[in-house]
């Protein structure tokens, strides 16, 4: 990278209130690049994974309104975007989220019972963190692998055709 690139990056920072590192900076702009100069607005959904990532695992009003201002769109378009899709949340989560998929082609093969089993074994409801910070259980809609319901993800990783024995094997192996 050229210094006019590191100046560039570093502007930005600073631009968005110095909120964004240079190390999110650098990564937004290799998915801007993915698009036309007067689109680089489409690279909001990689912009708010990289953030996200960055901050813990959720997104914070400051964030947003930072990646809105790296990205020049309004805040309300970022807004939009993290509040639709159930891949990012608004608020601090555990340190392993455990989106289960409770869609039809999972309800029909038991996602019922392992979001009850999930609730008892973690003791917090759909959309709470444990006490420990350790776990957070979360509802989402189709995760795209309907072949294997009923199914979860946590982190980057799928498990599917869920019983409650191999929730309980995926738990004690997460540590």
């Amino acid at each position: 990278m050229s210094s006019v690139d590191t100046a560039s990056h570093i502007d930005k920072a600073q631009i968005s209130g110095g909120v964004l590192s240079h190390e999110v900076c650098v990564a937004i702009d290799r998915w801007v690049a993915n698009f036309p100069p007067e689109r680089k607005q489409s690279a909001v959904i990689p912009a708010l994974h990289i953030v996200q990532d960055a901050n813990g695992g959720w997104l914070s009003k400051e964030l947003m309104d930072a990646v809105a201002v790296y990205l020049e769109m309004e805040p309300i378009s970022v807004y939009e975007v993290a509040t639709f899709y159930t891949m990012y949340s608004l608020k601090p989560t555990g340190r392993h989220k455990i989106n289960v998929c409770t869609n039809v082609s999972c309800m029909l093969r038991g996602s019922d019972e392992i979001v009850s089993h999930l609730e008892s074994r973690l003791g917090i409801r759909l959309g709470q963190t444990t006490v420990d910070g350790k776990f957070t259980l979360k509802e989402v809609e189709c995760l795209a692998a309907c072949a294997g319901a009923p199914m979860c993800q946590i982190g980057k990783h799928y498990h599917e055709n869920l019983t409650p024995e191999k929730i309980d094997e995926i738990l004690a192996n997460l540590g």
